[in-house]
């Protein structure tokens, strides 16, 4: 995080709507049948979320996009099986009913049955066949509405065919690390079980959400490392308290807020360290590779743009940028965790410049992923 960026501490709901890519309609129902908590208020009587709101909106957002009903993913959440990774998978309703419609129960946004097809009306109302039509535009016209009728069918196919791959992936690595994309579920379902928390899958959750796939596949090498070697990770884990402890009781030119950033500095240099001798960084090296063979630019001026912005790399084209995505996603951190941070960055500047490997060996541009701690409660 750059010494000029400040993420919030906490963001109006329609910021949090925006972020995870639903409305603050939608929100307000989720508040209403009781699957997100009311949060608390401002001076001003508005609504304000926090870090945790948001993940859990992100993750109601995964699963509703999935076509599992609301009230289903509510129960999932008051029974605990979401909090500890685990995903209802037996809630899905992607049957046919008896008139052919397909149904995926409650939407994100409160309705019923989106996916609906009935005697050539979709649910979007984009290919009704009526007498009105059939005598305004005569042949054509009705050709015209059928041809709407069958690209409309198609992109519900289309729907149908991702939710039941995400169930898919839900059902055979049995948490929700199968809600992610495939580029980050493939890098991690070999590691050792128990190893990955789901502070893990929340962060690349929103590593995902404001860089796209391949960013969030790329901080899985972070914790790929730390799941592999305990150590790395009992320091990971004494850091990360002490930055906690840096709360707003702390002054920022409080003699803690020195040491704690170089601990930390010392250790993102034992977790590179462990990246390269591992040959991690490699594997990242691969990824781009891959990736970019399998989305090439569509144009001279997207390829001027990747090399800029390489974390434009794998996002949406009608997401956010990352820089609004970022000033969106609240975190709960003190004058005094912000300034720790800012010199832990200044530290890595200061650093003595590395061996310059040959040109075939460099590493690729690094994708700077949100803080990967989370604040203290």
């Amino acid at each position: 995080m750059h010494a000029s960026f400040t993420p919030p501490r906490q963001v109006r709901i329609g910021d949090a709507a925006l972020f995870v890519g639903s409305t603050p309609r939608a929100i307000r129902h989720y508040h209403e049948i009781g699957l997100l908590p009311e949060p608390e208020r401002g001076g001003d009587g508005r609504r304000r979320y926090g870090y945790e709101d948001m993940i859990r909106l992100l993750w109601i957002r995964k699963m509703a996009d999935a076509g599992i009903a609301l009230d289903d993913i509510r129960d999932a959440f008051t029974t605990g099986a979401a909090s500890d990774g685990a995903t209802s998978t037996g809630t899905v309703s992607t049957g046919a009913t008896s008139d052919g419609a397909t149904s995926t129960g409650t939407t994100s946004d409160g309705a019923t049955s989106t996916g609906a097809v009935s005697t050539g009306a979709t649910s979007t109302g984009t290919a009704s066949v009526g007498t009105t039509d059939a005598r305004t535009d005569g042949g054509g016209g009705v050709a015209g509405i059928l041809g709407r009728l069958e690209e409309a069918l198609a992109e519900q196919e289309a729907e149908l065919r991702r939710q039941r791959a995400a169930v898919r992936r839900m059902r055979t690595e049995g948490s929700r690390m199968g809600l992610l994309s495939d580029l980050v579920t493939e890098r991690l379902k070999s590691l050792p079980e128990g190893s990955l928390r789901q502070a893990d899958l929340d962060s690349l959750l929103v590593t995902e959400r404001i860089f796209g796939p391949l960013g969030a596949a790329v901080q899985t090498t972070r914790f790929i490392a730390l799941a592999t070697h305990p150590a790395l990770r009992k320091e990971s884990d004494r850091i990360e308290a002490a930055e906690e402890a840096l709360d707003d009781r702390v002054a920022v030119d409080d003699p803690r807020v020195a040491q704690v950033a170089v601990e930390r500095h010392a250790f993102e240099n034992a977790l590179h360290a462990v990246i390269e001798e591992s040959g991690l960084d490699k594997d990242d090296d691969a990824l781009f590779d891959a990736w970019d063979t399998l989305h090439p630019p569509a144009t001279a001026e997207d390829s001027a743009d990747e090399a800029g912005l390489s974390s434009a790399r794998g996002r949406k084209a009608d997401s956010m940028n990352v820089f609004e995505a970022t000033g969106k996603m609240p975190y709960d951190f003190s004058p005094a965790r912000l300034r720790c941070m800012e010199l832990a960055e200044e530290l890595s500047a200061q650093a003595p410049p590395t061996v310059q490997a040959p040109p075939a060996a460099q590493d690729p541009p690094t994708v700077q992923a949100p803080p990967t701690v989370q604040p203290a409660t």
